[in-house]
This record gives C-alpha cells, sequence and structure tokens, in this order.
C-alpha cells in the first residue's frame, strides 16, 4: 500500500511530489505515479526516484491518499475510471480550477473523503501557495496530515470553498502576473541601457525581496510602500504614473476578470 499516488505526472505534480519528499514527510518510495507519457514515467522515475504505473485502477486501489493532477476536461473521466476501487477511507485530493467537491461527489458518492485544493505554479522551487477545502467527510487529523503535505512545497491554509475563485485570481492565476510585472520593470531597466539578463535579475529580486518583507514584518503593504518614499524623491515619482496611468484599478478589475471566469468554468 503506498501512501500517495498520483495520476497524472505534469509539471504541477511533479512540483509536489518533489516538495513532498524534499521536506522528509514521506520516502520516494511510498509514492506511485500513474500516466499514459511512459517517457514522461522514465523521467520522474530517474528524477525523483518513485515507483510509476501506467494503471491509474492499480494505483487507485494500492493508494491511501490520491492526488488527480490532470486537466479540468478529463477530470470525469478519470473518476469514473477509479471509483470502482475508491473505499470510504481513501481521501482524494483534487488541483483543478472548475472542479468542484459537487462534481468529485456526484461520481464517487458523497460518503468519499474529498480534499479540493489550488496550488500554483512557484510550487515548482518550493514557494507555492495552495489553498484546501476538505469535504465534510475528512477528519481533523487528516486535514491536518494533508495540510502538512501541501506544506511541502510552499505554504498552505484551508479556505471554505465558496473562497476558490478568489483564490485562483490572487493565487493560483497571479503568477503570470508577477511574471509580466517584471518582463515590464526589466524593459524599462533596458530601455535606460541596462543588458537584458541583468535587469532580469535586479527586477526579479526587488519582487522576491518586497514579497518577503510583506511576509515577514506583517507591515501593511502601504506602509512599506510609504517607507520606499522619500519626500521629492524618484519613488514617488513613480507610484505617481503608477496612480495616473491606472495601475491599481488594472490590476483590480484584471483579477475581478479571473475570479469571473472561475466561477463560470465551475462544474
Amino acid at each position: 500500500m503506498y501512501k500517495l499516488g498520483f495520476i497524472g505526472c505534469g509539471n504541477m505534480g511533479k512540483a509536489m511530489i518533489g516538495g513532498i519528499i524534499n521536506s522528509g514527510q514521506l520516502s520516494a518510495t511510498e509514492i506511485i505515479v500513474s500516466d499514459l507519457n511512459e517517457a514522461a514515467l522514465k523521467a520522474a522515475n530517474a528524477e525523483l526516484g518513485i515507483h510509476t504505473t501506467t494503471d491509474s485502477l492499480a494505483l487507485a486501489k494500492d493508494s491511501e491518499i490520491i492526488v488527480v493532477a490532470v486537466k479540468p476536461n478529463i477530470y470525469g473521466i478519470v473518476l469514473e475510471q477509479i471509483k470502482s476501487v475508491i473505499s470510504d477511507k481513501t481521501i482524494i485530493v483534487t488541483i483543478a480550477a472548475g472542479i468542484s467537491i459537487n462534481f468529485v461527489e456526484q461520481i464517487l458518492g458523497d460518503d468519499k473523503k474529498i480534499i479540493r485544493t489550488m496550488p500554483n505554479t512557484p510550487a515548482l522551487v518550493g514557494e507555492g501557495m495552495t489553498a484546501m477545502c476538505p469535504n465534510k467527510n475528512i477528519s481533523k487529523e487528516e486535514q491536518a496530515h494533508v495540510l502538512s503535505l501541501l506544506s511541502g512545497f510552499g505554504k498552505a491554509e484551508i479556505v471554505g470553498e465558496y473562497l476558490i475563485d478568489s483564490v485562483i485570481g490572487v493565487s493560483g492565476s497571479s503568477p503570470a502576473y508577477v511574471f509580466m510585472f517584471i518582463e515590464a520593470m526589466a524593459d524599462a531597466a533596458v530601455l535606460a541601457g541596462m543588458p537584458r539578463a541583468q535587469a532580469y535579475t535586479f527586477a526579479a529580486q526587488a519582487v522576491y525581496g518586497s514579497a518577503k518583507m510583506v511576509m515577514e514584518t506583517g507591515k501593511h503593504p502601504g506602509e512599506l510602500k510609504d517607507m520606499v518614499c522619500s519626500p521629492g524623491g524618484t519613488t514617488i515619482e513613480a507610484v505617481k504614473m503608477f496612480e495616473k496611468t491606472g495601475f491599481r484599478s488594472a490590476v483590480i478589475e484584471s483579477i475581478g476578470a479571473c475570479i469571473e471566469k472561475s466561477k463560470a468554468m465551475s462544474k
């Protein structure tokens, strides 16, 4: 019996597995992954040392916790394939946008243990942010255990499922916004004469360090911003232009659109 099984061997699944192994919570021998892509399985085995199989039904039968790490459009197909071997002790973890707990319960049964999660791609470097929504059948002990596993590749918090669309907007999708911001900052530095590679380093480190200040100081982001803005200085000049060109409203409106799209995708 494996402690953890992953159906799907994409980047997010591998990032989660790597984080869990590196955190020491599980060993590679306690984890199994299934996928129809044998080349991907071979690479995962070589990289992580985990067990692999092309038989998702066998994986589901032999795993205590199953993470369904496939694209949203085939979730229903995968769940139908494995439902005959899912017991009332098996924990099913989903990671896809639009896949509600109710959708999974309709296929597997509302007596099954289901946890909906929403990780993000910084899990690839051990700095992910994951929301976790357990259904009514998950015990407090099981919640704590799965939350600990999810914390192996970043931070994780339990939220009500009604907040999952907001999570997708502010966390699940937001690395793309941050990458755009870093790229734009680097473009400005290149325009001013800085070499491209160096510009990316300066911009990315500034974002990374600023985020760390928010997390570690506990100060309001506005207070931290004010600490940088000297009277009549360069920073407040940039802040003025951000306000003039609608930076805040662009962020709020764009994330709002992401949240509405998430709501529309929900099954």
